[in-house]
């Protein structure tokens, strides 16, 4: 599938940073996120390889629904080093259109100045903390993406992720859901969880080889 293939079905603006960007052909996993509704407010858990074009996935939901003006879109991610990284991609690429902003910082703050913004990154404590702190903005969210979602297994962050995303979904019944991962032990439970179309693909951009290493040697099988 072609970018243009898309062009009549997402912003102009949204179409004219992605060609910018130098992208013109949408990968497998991209294209069986929008067959499945995808530019239609489909919630979605996408379970592919690393570099196989998930984040890409989350900025077609996410700008689509901010420049179409449905509202804010959040994104939640488990490091602060993760939300630096994506902050920085997103500035650079949408900063001319649309308000990028990061929140890490002190979990007893409110952060009311994030209501100027059309994306926030945040981790899930700092988002968790927003929430108790009955952020008025948080009704605004229009798109939620959670990144790394299989760390709902972990026994340090999983319960507080959970816990989060229960919440988002009561309080924002019509917000789209992307959920991200590279591994999911048990995809198709929590596709059904999140009411989410499941999204599997093994294509990757470089070939995954196995091997051992043995006095320098190594030997691939």
């Amino acid at each position: 599938m072609l970018l243009n293939d898309i062009k009549n079905q997402i912003p102009s603006v949204l179409f004219e940073v992605l060609d910018d960007f130098g992208i013109k052909e949408l990968r497998p996993s991209q294209k069986k996120s929008i067959d499945a509704g995808l530019l239609d407010m489909k919630n979605l858990l996408v379970c592919t390889p690393t570099a196989s074009g998930k984040t890409l996935i989350a900025e077609l939901a996410m700008f689509k629904n901010i420049f179409e003006r449905r509202g804010k879109a959040i994104y939640i991610v488990p490091l602060k080093a993760l939300a630096t990284e994506k902050f920085k991609n997103f500035k650079k690429k949408y900063e001319k259109y649309a308000k990028i902003a990061m929140s890490i910082g002190d979990l007893d703050k409110t952060d009311s100045y994030l209501s100027k913004f059309d994306v926030i990154i945040a981790t899930s404590e700092k988002l968790d903390s927003l929430i108790r702190h009955h952020t008025p903005w948080l009704k605004e969210i229009a798109t939620i993406v959670v990144d790394e979602v299989h760390l709902l297994n972990d026994h340090g962050r999983g319960p507080t992720l959970e816990i989060l995303l229960t919440i988002l979904r009561d309080i924002l019944p019509n917000s789209q859901v992307i959920a991200l991962s590279a591994t999911i032990g048990n995809p198709n439970e929590l596709a059904s969880w999140l009411n989410a179309e499941l999204i599997d693909d093994e294509w990757r951009p470089v070939k995954l080889l196995k091997g051992i290493n043995y006095k320098e040697k190594i030997e691939f099988y």
